[in-house]
């Protein structure tokens, strides 16, 4: 086909050239073979394979035969020049509104939001054994093929290059211990510098007053207009008692394809990071941002101990941002692989490598506060732990302490492999409370920053309903800048331990109509938006 279309090309210059020269004897001849040899090389061109990465040279000389690879395939560009420009991609009044107010929106994030071409989609739809996800950040399908449909795909013109969609070695749920039904819960109140709270929190008082979210509270700050999406295995059990309360706008499955994750039975980790984030029953548990929406997506499958691909991040995080989202929360660190799967090393997490890392980073230009687990790889002296998004530049990686503030042993350290602080900050993950899947009032302990996270993700909903039109960027700032060890951040820590309240009242850069910045003091936020928290 390719040769064809270089043919007729040929042809169609052809005619140009003589519309544009005189016929001399001996001159048209001659610029007749120039054209011709310029068609050839340019035929030869087009005709030229996509190039495939190492990673999948060396797992298709690996591979059994007929044995399908998980592949991206990228295309060369979005539809053809002449044709008419494809409408954007449909977003939520509220996305719209978001990327209005918080975003920075270029021409090739504008670019990045164009639909794949169909036409393209099909010829290679045709070419492999299944796609998978579709992604207009990327420009790419995901999809299973064999090593021939890969040569087959690779020939296509549409088709700029191929690679194997990463794999990553799923992190097993962090075991919870149990909370006895029977035992009754004491009645706890946090301090607060303003009055004494009127909410029980019960004791899951300790995980909130420790990064003073309950003085949040006490200002009239749930979440309430902010959008939240939860990344996670699994959300069995959403009739337990503390989510009675939660508005849930919207769910997808995108391991299944299912449009709800209310049948993800095989774990319940999104459960219990769903109700340290979101959840609401007095005397029990209450979460940082329970008067927030939230969208939630299954991206990992727990069925098994298999790998878990990089593509389902992706899809999801193009997904909740056309929908609204306002923050990610994602208790999900992805790195390294068992043999023979293809993984990312500590080398690759540089902010700008991995694929989830890469959608997170897109996410934030369009306004989303992307909040990820640092991970539970510990501490190391030769090498960073943390898994990937958490590398993002423009991602907020979560460690995790104990109630004392003492770093987590097994929190994820960095530096990035371009030498960056990770994580950013830190919030309770050790023993922290949760609701769980086994009953409709039933709670537990867990430890992993997979609990740290929605703590973290909490307060940037609270941050983000007392200041609307703050950029990513300001938000980052303001809760590093504002963090227990600010003045001297490490890779073990980051800027510290989360204070939610000097996050809010903390001065920010505020830029002039000329584009300076000019620094201002504002009064504790927010009793005189909210005057009924004074009641």
């Amino acid at each position: 086909m390719a040769f064809l279309v270089g043919a007729e090309n040929a042809r169609y210059a052809n005619r140009g050239m003589a519309l544009m020269f005189p016929i001399v004897r001996g001159v048209r001849p001659m610029l007749l073979s120039i054209v011709f040899a310029v068609q050839i090389v340019a035929g030869t061109a087009e005709q030229e394979p996509a190039r495939l990465s190492p990673w999948l040279e060396i797992a298709l000389r690996q591979a059994r035969a007929g044995e399908r690879q998980l592949v991206w395939i990228y295309f060369r560009d979005k539809g053809a020049a002449t044709r008419p420009r494809p409408a954007a991609a449909p977003i939520s009044t509220h996305a719209s509104a978001r990327r209005a107010a918080r975003g920075a929106m270029t021409a090739a994030t504008l670019q990045e939001d164009l639909p794949l071409e169909r036409r393209y989609v099909e010829q290679v739809g045709r070419d492999v054994s299944r796609l998978r996800h579709q992604s207009r950040w990327l420009n790419a399908v995901s999809a299973e093929a064999t090593a021939a449909q890969i040569q087959a795909v690779s020939a296509l013109p549409v088709v700029e290059r191929i690679d194997l969609v990463k794999r990553y070695r799923r992190v097993r749920d962090e075991p919870v211990e149990w909370l006895d039904p029977t035992a009754a819960s004491p009645r706890r109140s946090a301090p607060s510098t303003a009055r004494e709270t009127t909410i029980d929190y019960g004791s899951s008082v300790e995980q909130l007053s420790q990064i003073r979210v309950t003085e949040l509270h006490n200002r009239g700050l749930t979440g309430d207009g902010v959008i939240v999406a939860v990344f996670d295995a699994g959300f069995p059990n959403l009739t337990h008692e503390t989510f009675a309360r939660m508005q849930i706008v919207a769910e997808h499955d995108f391991v299944t394809g299912a449009d709800n994750v209310r049948s993800s039975n095989f774990t319940s980790h999104g459960t219990n990071t769903l109700s340290v984030v979101g959840g609401m029953r007095e005397g029990q548990l209450i979460g940082p941002a329970f008067g927030a929406s939230f969208i939630l997506a299954v991206t990992e499958d727990a069925r098994s101990e298999t790998p878990v691909e990089e593509d389902n991040w992706v899809a999801a995080a193009e997904w909740v941002e056309a929908m609204g989202a306002d923050v990610i929360s994602s208790s999900l660190g992805y790195l390294e692989f068992d043999r023979p799967y293809t993984s990312y090393t500590d080398r690759d997490l540089d902010g700008e490598t991995a694929i989830s890392t890469k959608a997170a980073n897109m996410a934030a230009a369009r306004g989303v506060v992307v909040v990820n687990s640092a991970g539970n790889g510990g501490f190391s002296p030769v090498r960073s732990t943390l898994g990937a998004p958490a590398d993002g530049k423009k991602v907020l990686a979560v460690g995790a302490v104990d109630r004392d503030g003492v770093r987590a042993a097994f929190s994820s350290v960095g530096p990035t492999a371009d030498d960056r602080i990770k994580p950013d900050v830190a919030a309770l993950g050790v023993r922290t409370k949760v609701a769980t899947s086994a009953g409709l009032a039933t709670y537990g302990l867990a430890s992993g920053t997979s609990f740290s996270c929605p703590l973290t993700a909490g307060v940037v909903a609270l941050l983000l309903q007392a200041h609307p039109r703050y950029t990513v960027d300001q938000v980052l700032s303001a809760l590093r800048s504002t963090a227990s060890q600010h003045e001297a951040p490490d890779n073990l820590l980051g800027w510290g331990i989360v204070d939610g309240v000097a996050a809010v009242d903390v001065e920010m850069p505020k830029p002039t109509s000329e584009g300076a910045l000019v620094l201002f003091r504002r009064r504790p936020c927010c009793l005189e938006q909210f005057p009924q928290a004074a009641q």
